[in-house]
């Protein structure tokens, strides 16, 4: 006879930021804000995901992957492994690179289509992929037209 497991909780460590801060994202602006203050500091290319409701009010951030110096491999699974278990309407994505350069790269545009698709395919919006700096420097992948 097959042995057949039953999942009966999946769980999430959660950590508060700060008590009594409603973070609401109205533009790409408020989003890098962020996105800088959680990872613009960082070493190592961060890729950060921001779960929405929707009313577009932040309900949950999550450091999806800590990559090396100049990359960061990304998967769909964990991405949107968050935003499921915390019922996001959507997400606004965000890294950054060590380097300064808020320029995307070719990798990043191709990663970027891929997690739209999946997310339309889960039903979660991918509003936004933003590569920010510490010094709230930003470039919106959806304000160059990649979304």
């Amino acid at each position: 006879m097959e042995t057949i497991l039953e999942i009966v909780r999946i769980e999430q460590v959660i950590r508060e930021a700060e008590e009594g801060v409603n973070y609401i994202i109205r533009s790409p602006e408020d989003g890098a804000k962020i996105a800088s203050r959680f990872i613009g500091r960082d070493d190592r290319e961060v890729f950060f995901v921001m779960c929405l409701n929707t009313k577009n009010n932040v309900v949950a951030v999550h450091r999806c992957h800590v990559g090396s110096l100049n990359a960061s491999l990304v998967h769909p699974r964990e991405v949107f492994k968050s935003a499921i278990l915390n019922n996001a309407a959507s997400v606004i994505l965000a890294h950054q690179h060590p380097s300064g350069d808020i320029t995307p790269s070719l990798e990043d545009i191709n990663v970027t289509k891929r997690l739209v698709e999946a997310g339309k395919l889960l039903g979660i919006e991918v509003l936004d992929h933003l590569v920010v700096n510490s010094d709230n420097s930003f470039t919106s992948l959806k304000e160059r037209g990649y979304i």
